[in-house]
């Protein structure tokens, strides 16, 4: 199937790639896969089939949970807008004939709701457990779902919105005893333990769950 080019931008801690690699490796899987079929195709002779995602016109957030209808309206581009126009019904009006529009009103679209929805239930699982945290914000980070700073501050993935409720509550738990241990030594583990007894069978699964979100977000820029 070939190998896999690891750049590591300059500064980055390198003992952090083993963990980013084990969390991403159905997606690696599944991105040389299709790399491959392509080659073969070409090698064939026969030309691979276009491989952009059309817009999507459901959106399921397992989190809240809500499954949201998505139309879309062909303007000239002076109005960009995903707005809400009825009970899980989006409208966005953008230029049709240029999706990566269209993927960017949504991704924004995605940030509010992030903000609105994930936001306060940090909050909420921050004073159930009793582990006080600053300043939240909200990113599109490639490759983990959140993280935390020395100074207890969180940033949190607006693509938790796609995971079932458990996951992303596990998510909070550990980054909440990010705010304690910084590390993830024994005893940062131990804390995680005692926060979430399940927490082993919990982290296993969030190794797998970015097949969770749709190929239309990945692609649709940061």
């Amino acid at each position: 199937m070939g190998e896999v080019e690891v750049v590591i931008p300059r500064g980055f801690d390198k003992r952090k790639v083993p963990e980013i690699l084990a969390k991403r490796q159905d997606w690696i899987a599944k991105t040389t896969q299709r790399i491959a079929a392509e080659r073969q195709l070409i090698t064939s002779g026969v030309a691979p089939p276009p491989t952009e995602p059309t817009l999507p016109e459901q959106i399921g957030l397992r989190s809240i949970p809500e499954d949201w209808l998505v139309n879309y309206h062909q303007n000239d581009g002076q109005h960009l807008v995903a707005t809400t126009i009825g009970t899980y019904h989006l409208a966005v009006h953008a230029p049709l004939d240029q999706p990566q529009i269209c993927y960017r009103l949504l991704k924004h679209w995605l940030m509010r709701k992030a903000e609105s929805h994930l936001v306060p239930w940090l909050q909420q699982i921050s004073h159930e457990i009793r582990l006080p945290c600053n300043k939240i914000s909200v990113r599109g980070q490639k490759t983990i779902w959140a993280s935390c700073s020395g100074k207890k501050n969180i940033s949190l993935n607006y693509k938790l919105l796609f995971l079932p409720p458990y996951l992303v509550r596990y998510v909070f738990i550990h980054e909440l005893c990010h705010t304690v241990h910084l590390n993830h030594s024994s005893d940062f583990w131990a804390l995680v333990a005692e926060k979430e007894p399940d927490y082993k069978l919990y982290d296993s699964e969030l190794n797998k769950a970015w097949r969770y979100i749709p190929e239309w977000v990945e692609r649709s820029g940061e």
